[in-house]
């Protein structure tokens, strides 16, 4: 499991990072109780082993006139592996899908799409969703509203779970 290979400031320091990626490095060593430089090193290492990605602005869709929040359930008619990577290659290219996950059972994939308005993902829908090559059935749901957005993961469960196991 790679949660033995940190120690607790890494741990702290990816925490801290995911709450607010854009604090200095100043301020991060600080809240995580080390100096400067070694912290740099340790998230320059987190970077390195791919346990962070980048770092993001949260920027707010509907104000920024995505008004259309939709998730999209796909089910293709064949999932061998190659064509389950030209689906998702396909899905990449989308700009109004903004995340992609493959599923089991009955759906294969789920698509989370923001979009301007209504008739801007219809056409979408229809005229390149719809029409890819081995997609089978498209169901849609239109998002009224979200109740939680929460990116990452919770640091809290993960301490609580390796203080158990200690």
């Amino acid at each position: 499991m790679v949660t033995t290979r940190l120690d607790p400031i890494d741990r702290k320091i990816l925490s801290e990072l995911q709450a607010d990626g854009r604090m200095t490095n100043v301020e991060l060593a600080k809240r995580v109780g080390i100096s400067a430089p070694p912290c740099l090193r340790r998230v320059r290492a987190l970077e390195e082993a791919g346990l962070i990605h980048g770092y993001h602005a949260d920027v707010n869709s509907r104000e920024l006139g995505f008004e259309v929040q939709v998730f999209a359930m796909v089910g293709l008619e064949s999932q061998a592996e190659a064509e389950l990577s030209a689906f998702e290659e396909k899905c990449r290219g989308w700009p109004l899908v903004r995340e992609c996950h493959m599923l089991n059972g009955e759906v294969d994939f789920i698509l989370k799409c923001v979009s301007p308005d209504l008739s801007t993902f219809q056409s979408f829908l229809t005229g390149e969703l719809l029409t890819t090559p081995n997609v089978a059935s498209v169901k849609t749901s239109l998002v009224i509203r979200g109740a939680k957005d929460e990116p990452g993961v919770p640091f809290e469960v993960l301490e609580e779970r390796l203080a158990r196991e200690a």
